[in-house]
């Protein structure tokens, strides 16, 4: 079959095939479980769910089941079916087309080195100065142990796949350590002083509640995705995506439900504060352990440090791939494409995600007062929201899909034929949709079209509005600098040797 006889968006580039050359199978069903768990249980955000006390944990309910259900019965059929390096790029490439997902895909990534550099680095750093040994904000301690964290992450990115994916296995074996321990010293605990449960008043659900926990709440339940960028690195990826997918969708219900119930009801949410309502918990139910008390909250900080690092690991795996053979399939500078011959990793944007992440870091560390801070810290938390934006376009993909691409084989199917699929593309995306304008437009229907009392300190809403508007244009921006960049690598497409054949062009 010719060039012209296939679809542009179906072609791929011949500096694609070069780069995916490098690459080596070793990405098994047990590596995938693990790093799903990674990529979706963060530590990070527990304590702003457990702040809204029972109604964090209900809006969480509710999301798991209305949204994350939905998102794993997707991405499974979508892994298992387009199973190519790049994951979310391809599926966007070959539902909307190149320049489409060329701008989506600059959104996808460039979120994690922001969210490593401005929020990650600073709670591993805030841990190790709470709970190991004292230092000063802005020391030479912390300017180290912070820039030791993005690096190290890095470093892991950079790592030949077949090593550095169990850093993320470590992680999740971490967090599940971590919940089991605490569970049962908060059994304990509840034996020996009673627990605060929350009363039946504050299980009623609210609007308030609910605009405020969906960005938080969805921001922490993405990631499904996030393995099958490697998708041309995994053993078996049509048989063990799906599997995967499912089993790590009831491991994550848990391991975000269990601690979180267990803080709102041991914790009054006005009195959460520090690196973590996490560790805030741990301080007062691990007082069951007398004389090995110390120790304990120690191992348990450990755990929580490694669950960190293995977060800012895992996406900076799996969203750095997704830039990376954009970059290589005409929809970036070919240079940052580039994977290393000795370990299959893309190295180049694995140092950029790095050098950004520094330099948020080192501003995130430097701003810490007036104007100028909180403009800095409003802009960082639009940043963060590039990824719920980014949804918007992966989501509905599946649907589409469906429509265009009869003839791929699909080992694995959305339950329910066709309306299956059109429930699950639409009601991702109207969460994808919904998170992204409340994350935009904070009080979005409180008491009023706009209410300003949900913005963050410091800011109007003409303030933030221009913010976040100017944060997403300025991105529109580099998405198309970086597809004319890609221009003389989409002169040589070729028909990928490894798509599926459309009989009826034949």
């Amino acid at each position: 079959m010719s060039v012209s006889e296939i679809e542009e968006s179906d072609l791929v580039t011949s500096a694609s095939l070069e780069e995916k050359a490098k690459l080596k199978r070793h990405f098994s069903r047990f590596d995938i479980y693990f790093f799903l768990i990674c990529t979706i249980v963060g530590v990070d955000t527990l304590a702003q769910v457990a702040t809204n006390g029972a109604q964090g944990f209900l809006w969480l309910i509710f999301l798991c089941i209305f949204f994350f259900v939905p998102y794993g019965l997707l991405v499974a059929e979508l892994g298992a079916s387009v199973p190519e390096e790049g994951g979310a790029y391809v599926w966007t490439r070959m539902a909307w087309g190149r320049l489409t997902a060329a701008l989506n895909s600059v959104f996808y990534w460039f979120s994690n080195p922001v969210w490593i550099g401005a929020t990650l680095s600073l709670l591993a750093v805030a841990a190790i100065q709470k709970y190991f040994f004292s230092f000063e904000d802005n020391s030479a301690w912390y300017y180290i142990i912070g820039l030791a964290y993005i690096w190290f992450s890095v470093w892991s990115a950079i790592l030949s796949f077949g090593v550095g994916k169990w850093i993320p296995t470590i992680g999740a074996w971490c967090r599940i350590a971590l919940v089991a321990l605490f569970s049962v010293s908060t059994i304990i605990y509840a034996g020996k002083y009673g627990l605060n449960f929350p009363a039946a008043s504050d299980w009623t659900p609210t609007w308030a509640a609910f605009i405020v926990l969906v960005p938080l709440i969805f921001y922490n339940l993405v990631g499904f995705d996030v393995p099958s960028a490697a998708g041309d690195e995994m053993t078996n990826p049509q048989k063990d995506v799906p599997v995967s997918v499912l089993r790590a969708m009831v491991t994550s219900i848990l391991l975000y439900g269990l601690p979180i119930l267990a803080i709102i009801c041991i914790i009054p949410p006005k009195d959460l504060e520090g690196v973590s309502g996490l560790l805030d918990a741990v301080d007062k139910v691990f007082q069951v352990w007398g004389s090995a008390e110390g120790f304990m909250i120690k191992i348990a900080v450990i755990m929580f440090i490694l669950a960190v690092v293995s977060s800012a690991s895992s996406w900076l795996m799996g969203a750095d791939r997704a830039q990376a053979i954009a970059a290589v399939d005409g929809a970036g500078p070919r240079w940052l494409g580039r994977f290393s011959a000795n370990f299959g990793t893309p190295v180049n944007v694995n140092l950029v995600s790095g050098i950004l992440s520094t330099m948020v870091f080192l501003a995130a560390s430097t701003m810490t007062s007036g104007d100028a801070a909180n403009a800095f810290n409003v802009t960082i938390g639009i940043v963060l929201l590039f990824t719920t934006l980014s949804y918007i376009v992966i989501f509905p993909s599946v649907i589409k899909l469906r429509k265009s691409h009869p003839h791929i084989n699909r080992p694995y199917k959305i339950p329910g034929g066709m309306a299956g699929v059109w429930v699950c593309g639409l009601i991702t995306t109207f969460w994808a949709v919904f998170a992204s304008l409340v994350g935009i437009f904070p009080g979005l229907g409180d008491g009023q079209i706009l209410n300003d009392a949900d913005l963050p300190d410091g800011v109007t809403r003409g303030g933030y509005t221009a913010m976040a508007l100017g944060s997403i244009a300025v991105t529109l921006v580099v998405g198309l600098i970086f597809y004319w960049l890609g221009t003389p690598t989409r002169k040589n497409l070729v028909v990928d040797p490894e798509a599926p054949v459309d009989e009826s062009l034949v």
